[in-house]
């Protein structure tokens, strides 16, 4: 049974094209990443539908393009603590992929770099505390 819509090989085609993107996986699915940070990839885990890209955006424009269009994103439990929407690749037009990847590659770019290692409150691995 063929899907209609658009597929991975668009997101690659279109992504690709944005500077500095590199083609990779993780967790065994293909994605997109921009100084090492993914912006885009297939949404593998149970909790997301079959077909649906994974798109990294501010919480709050997720949840804006959800209120807006409830039929094209969403969010599921999996990825609800994360900054990222969830989009039905087969009813996404390629002009608003590419609006879509511009915005996500824009973000993976200017967000902040979380300290890797660490937990808040907690120390980095092999320091200890001074009391």
């Amino acid at each position: 049974m063929k899907t209609k819509g658009l597929t991975f090989d668009a997101v690659r085609e279109i992504g690709l094209k944005l500077p500095g993107t590199e083609e990779g996986t993780a967790w065994g699915t293909p994605v997109l990443r921009v100084g090492g940070r993914i912006f885009t990839g297939i949404a593998i885990h149970k909790s997301a539908e079959p077909n649906s890209l994974i798109v990294y955006v501010d919480t709050a424009t997720r949840d804006e393009m959800i209120a807006e269009q409830p039929e094209l994103y969403y969010t599921a439990a999996h990825y609800e603590n994360y900054p990222c929407v969830l989009a039905r690749l087969t009813k996404l037009r390629r002009d608003v992929l590419e609006d879509l990847l511009r915005m996500s590659h824009r973000y993976a770019t200017e967000r902040p770099r979380a300290r890797r290692g660490t937990t808040r409150g907690a120390p980095k691995r092999g320091t200890a505390r001074r009391r």
